[in-house]
């Protein structure tokens, strides 16, 4: 099966209540039906001509997600790695049309190109206190990407599927804040750090594809509060 078709095959089975996705273990918080609404892209798609710096034999081997750095001067979750995506504006009928929209506004991408799977279930994110719906696509035709407001994004870019899997760049990352501890998994690839809530959401997509394989979750990785 491929990889698209498994992709589809996991949102068809959590739409259908038959699934969960979400690692309990890493599950964000949960707020009330009146916070505010967000959608993000989770984006595949097929290797671009960029390879994979790991030779593991990790499948899939051909797919990679597209990603981008969070400006260090926001006031919201500064410096950090993230799905494109953003709050529901009045413009956007659906959360579908918020996550192409922001991916757009922040990547550059062509939306026409993006084939929508699906919806994941929203998950909350209690520092800023927004829903946020995760949107799975396929990037069924590529268009160039990159930063186009450096106010907004550092960088954008897309990475193998295999450098994530790849237990050499699995970490735990630890946040310690106002005496309280926080950890969630980490990936550690194109020289930043993955963590938090986009994280949470790959490591869970990746358990729940059967695509993991074991990592030294001891290995700790401490990031800055």
């Amino acid at each position: 099966m491929s990889a698209r078709a498994e992709l589809e095959e996991l949102v068809r089975a959590i739409r259908a209540g038959h699934t969960d996705p979400f690692d309990r273990r890493w599950h964000p918080a949960t707020l009330p039906g009146a916070s505010r609404k967000a959608a993000v892209l989770v984006l595949f798609g097929v290797l671009d001509d960029v390879p994979a710096v790991s030779h593991r034999p990790l499948a899939p081997a051909d797919l990679d997600v597209l990603l981008l750095e969070r400006a260090s001067t926001l006031g919201s979750h500064p410096g950090q790695v993230a799905f494109p995506g953003g709050s529901q504006d009045p413009e956007d009928a659906t959360l579908v049309d918020c996550a192409l929209r922001e991916a757009r506004e922040e990547t550059g991408l062509d939306p026409a190109g993006v084939e929508v799977l699906g919806e994941l279930p929203p998950l909350g994110m209690a520092v800023s206190r927004f829903l946020v719906t995760p949107v799975v696509g396929w990037w069924a035709s590529p268009s160039p990407v990159d930063v186009v407001d450096y106010g907004e994004s550092a960088q954008v870019f897309r990475t193998p599927v295999r450098d994530l899997l790849d237990p050499d760049n699995r970490v735990m990352a630890v946040l310690h804040r106002r005496g309280a501890r926080f950890a969630s998994p980490g990936f550690e690839v194109n020289g930043v750090l993955v963590w938090g809530f986009t994280a949470m959401v790959l490591d869970s997509l990746f358990t729940a594809l059967g695509w993991g394989v074991p990592w030294d979750r001891t290995r700790e990785h401490r990031v800055d509060p």
